[in-house]
């Protein structure tokens, strides 16, 4: 678990520092320098590019991680990796052709207000999607290499400090606001270019058009994996790109805020996730289930340990972080709680999914994920349009489908591995969760909203690592803890 903590700590000071960074966008410039209308159109297309782009990639960033590790001689290595570099091409050609008819189909979802409003941007989201996808099989690429601390700055930091200087050149009217979206969309092309030069720098293979030995499975993975790993993000933007379809883009602006700080939690699973990917992998193709076991566990109850921390902080602080907004953004509260619930659980799997998605048994994959997008989808127009919940509607909906679907995946793993995450720390930590929860979360200081948020803040975590501390939930956050001071 060394390099998992080693490139994890690097990997998680770099995402909470782009969280931060976002969460000044977010929160403070997104609202006050851009129109919430244009917030929301920026959502809406970032949101559609997310579901398109796993349909670009076919799943090869997964491919890359499933297979790199299993060949043993480095021309087969190379064969692997030449071809694999021109799977996306097969979606993304004829997809680019045909767009006109993308676009006229996604605007057939929006009322007529929103269909004036974007219909000159729907661009966008095919190049931000074909730029993501490539990005992504640049940065499995690295990863395989256990490479993952570059390729972490460009995924979590690039793009969130490129909106930050944007925001603020539209502040200034240096640039107007399509201006922004249009120069936005370069950033993620130029970021492709980055991690692609920094991949071929870590590894260049002879190129040629040889196909590896057992290139069927190849192609049969990447077909079954296509929406893996990106089923959760996928639901979240599903619930953004069908607001929309009902309400004006400004009612995507306060459901995406409301979002993100429900998702801040899960920011120490992506950072860990990066380095887990490759190590279940070479773990599972070695056939060491002992240590497939090991990781489970330790993966979920360090998870458990840090997004129990930062569910406590956010919703605990909600209430007053909402009165610092502007009128509108405000409400937000039980969307945030059902987010960040949703997220907490998943952490709280560990690698379950990187355990399935690397054995041989990934193709449950493909209807797990058809599935969950099918539920969020058919829930949504229960909640949100038929039922009329608001996006409080979406959040429950978003909510049942992925503690649903994370619940097959965690008996699924038992039933064919005969592992569990849970240890018998796993209830105590829960316990602490729970209690502090209740302890902090209807109540406040009676100070000015900033203050109450930090005095709480350092309350709460003071109380929650000194116990969870003394009850060695985690043996290596107690040994990181311990070089610091004496426990």
């Amino acid at each position: 678990m060394g390099i998992i903590f080693k490139q994890s700590f690097k990997n998680s000071l770099i995402i909470y520092l782009g969280f931060l960074i976002g969460g000044i966008n977010t929160i403070i410039f997104y609202p006050r320098f851009l129109d919430s209308d244009y917030y929301g159109l920026v959502s809406f297309l970032l949101s559609a590019s997310n579901l398109f782009m796993p349909l670009i990639a076919l799943g090869i960033h997964f491919t890359i991680i499933k297979f790199f590790s299993a060949y043993k001689e480095k021309e087969e290595r190379d064969k692997f990796m030449s071809i694999i570099l021109f799977f996306p091409l097969f979606v993304a050609i004829p997809t680019g052709f045909l767009w006109d008819s993308f676009h006229d189909w996604i605007m057939s979802f929006c009322p007529e207000e929103n269909k004036i409003f974007a219909k000159d941007y729907t661009p966008v989201i095919y190049i931000v999607a074909l730029s993501c996808a490539y990005f992504e099989v640049f940065y499995a690429w690295a990863k395989v290499q256990l490479q993952s601390v570059f390729g972490n700055v460009l995924k979590e930091f690039w793009n969130r400090a490129v909106v930050m200087i944007l925001l603020i050149s539209v502040f200034f009217g240096w640039i107007t606001k399509p201006e922004f979206i249009y120069i936005l969309t370069g950033a993620y092309i130029l970021r492709t270019l980055v991690m692609m030069i920094y991949a071929f720098k870590l590894y260049l293979p002879k190129f040629s058009f040889q196909v590896p030995e057992n290139f069927s499975e190849v192609v049969k993975y990447s077909a079954y994996i296509i929406l893996a790993g990106s089923a959760g993000a996928i639901i979240l933007d599903i619930d953004k790109v069908m607001i929309p379809g009902k309400e004006t883009f400004e009612q995507a602006a306060y459901y995406s805020v409301a979002v993100f700080i429900g998702s801040f939690i899960e920011a120490p699973s992506r950072a860990m996730r990066q380095i887990l990917q490759p190590l279940t992998s070479k773990t599972l193709n070695e056939n060491d289930e002992k240590e497939v076991n090991s990781l489970y566990k330790r993966s979920s109850i360090n998870l458990l340990f840090i997004g129990g921390l930062f569910f406590l902080l956010i919703n605990c602080g909600v209430h007053e972080l909402f009165k610092l907004m502007p009128e509108g953004y405000s409400g937000g509260e039980l969307v945030v709680l059902l987010i960040s619930l949703v997220k907490l659980y998943h952490m709280l799997l560990g690698n379950n999914g990187d355990i399935i998605n690397n054995s041989k048994f990934y193709r449950i994959i493909l209807p797990l994920s058809v599935g969950m997008a099918l539920s969020v989808y058919f829930l949504n127009k229960l909640f949100y349009f038929r039922l009329d919940y608001g996006t409080e509607g979406l959040a429950i909906a978003t909510f049942l489908t992925i503690y649903f679907f994370n619940s097959i995946k965690l008996w699924f793993v038992y039933y064919k591995f005969k592992m569990v995450p849970f240890t018998n720390k796993t209830l105590i930590m829960l316990f602490i969760i729970a209690a502090l929860f209740g302890a902090f979360y209807f109540w406040n200081f009676n100070f000015h909203p900033l203050i109450n948020i930090a005095l709480k803040s350092i309350l709460i975590t003071i109380v929650y690592l000194v116990i969870s501390i003394r009850l060695k939930i985690s043996p290596e956050i107690n040994r990181l803890v311990s070089r610091f001071i004496k426990i």
